[in-house]
């Protein structure tokens, strides 16, 4: 393997991503506006902030490598927000339309997952440490926002199979007390 050819796929994969990003720091706010639960907005806003952390953390190591970040544009995250804008229109409950809204952003972060985690390993074998660093923080973020949107689903389930089962025990009282009555 030549290490041009690597160094190229390299700053390819970094471009790639970096579209991501920047389309996902637009992406974001829209998500936001669309949660309905606090909990889920906030986790929006604050994955926006991190969002932009990683969009600097990419502009560091352009400026290292010497070359622009410009040039690419990620489609795979191009489909993914359009995924997630069609669930944010949608005309469901407010707690379907989280669902949904959990699903896209994990999606997507499963996407940046990949995508960190094979940029981290070419800059390894490129011997670029400070990158590696950099990109092994991203890719921790990515990975505990991931966490988080499945704590958040479970969460959600869990309350919903709750109140599930507090309507079950009111409407079998109900029927044993019309039972009663016409005894």
């Amino acid at each position: 393997m030549k290490e041009s050819e690597l160094r190229e796929l390299y700053v390819d994969e970094l471009k790639d991503i970096y579209n991501a990003e920047n389309q996902l720091v637009k992406a974001l706010p829209k998500m936001a506006k669309a949660a309905t639960l606090a909990e889920l907005k906030s986790g929006f806003e604050k994955h926006l902030e991190q969002t932009k952390g990683h969009v600097t953390r990419l502009e560091q190591i352009f400026d290292a490598l010497g070359e622009k970040p410009t040039g690419k544009k990620c489609m795979g995250m191009e489909g993914l927000i359009k995924e997630g804008g069609e669930v944010a229109e949608d005309d469901y409950e407010d707690d379907v339309k989280d669902q949904g809204l959990i699903g896209a952003a994990q999606r997507v972060e499963h996407y940046e997952i990949a995508a960190y985690g094979t940029v981290r390993a070419l800059a390894e074998k490129l011997g670029e440490d400070s990158a590696v660093d950099l990109l092994s923080k991203t890719l921790q973020e990515e990975k505990d926002t991931d966490s988080k949107l499945s704590e958040l689903a479970e969460k959600m389930n869990v309350e919903e199979d709750s109140e599930n089962e507090g309507e079950q025990s009111t409407s079998r009282a109900r029927k044993g007390k019309s039972k009663t009555a016409r005894a």
